[in-house]
């Protein structure tokens, strides 16, 4: 697995600037970062940034437009479109996608369909540029209440629905640590359609150690079954950003690809 930093957590108010983000994910030994939204950001200087310390992309987020609503279907492949040109520019072959809230005038059944409906739209270009879409459930309890997905069951049903190698399940422990537990069997059974992780601790959303979570049963389970992809860490630093990389590095980049 590779670990890769999510910028705009990690370093959320510290007052780095994307130069500063990027030297400091370098200096305390990783390869690879990720970041939120796109729309907001110059991508022109953020290029430069990660050619000049040699990092990669791991992911970032599509436009956030729903898919629950058939009425905004094309809105989200254009969106999509966008996204994907810049992925291609930034050499990332994974895009997040959350479904967006709940519509409560509207049964589930007919949510869900609209949500596989467009994915299923969508896959063939994903297929063609080389990109995975990744769906994200999130919890309902501390983060996101409203929010239409947050099972794993029922993510990986959905995921399975659209049929699409290059549609898969972004399964971040944090959020489902909140919202079912009952981690490592539920990675295990289900690895075929999990794409990508991300990890926090719980509760506070700081770095894995500082919670309930044993990351090192989490991350070993991860790394034996095989998966090659990338494991974000996407949290909150309880000190200092750089020491709180250095210390998740030291702890649990035993057997994880190393900085090239």
């Amino acid at each position: 697995m590779i670990l890769s930093v999510c910028i705009d957590l990690v370093f959320r108010g510290s007052g780095y600037d994307i130069d500063a983000m990027l030297g400091t994910v370098r200096d305390t030994g990783y390869r690879a970062f990720e970041f939120w939204n796109w729309t907001n950001r110059d991508i022109d200087a953020l290029e430069r940034s990660a050619r000049r310390h040699r990092l990669e992309i791991g992911s970032f987020c599509t436009k956030m437009i729903t898919l629950l609503d058939p009425a905004y279907r094309e809105a989200y492949a254009r969106g999509l479109r966008e996204s994907i040109e810049i992925a291609k520019r930034l050499g990332c072959r994974y895009l997040i996608t959350q479904t967006g809230n709940e519509r409560r005038d509207v049964p589930r059944e007919l949510q869900s369909a609209s949500l596989v409906d467009g994915l299923k739209m969508c896959a063939p270009m994903l297929e063609r540029e080389g990109i995975t879409l990744l769906v994200e459930p999130l919890n309902l309890k501390v983060d996101h209440p409203g929010y239409f997905l947050s099972a794993a069951a029922e993510a990986f049903e959905l995921i399975g629905r659209v049929g699409s190698p290059n549609v898969k399940v972004l399964y971040d422990i944090y959020h489902q640590q909140i919202t079912e537990g009952d981690l490592t069997p539920t990675i295990k059974a289900n690895l075929a359609q999990i794409g990508y992780f991300h990890a926090a601790d719980h509760p506070g959303r700081g770095e894995p150690g500082s919670g309930e979570i044993h990351y090192p049963f989490v991350f070993d389970t991860i790394k034996r079954s095989g998966f090659r992809g990338y494991v974000g860490l996407e949290f909150a630093p309880t000190g200092d950003p750089a020491e709180a990389l250095r210390r998740v590095r030291e702890q649990y980049a035993d057997g994880t690809e190393p900085v090239a």
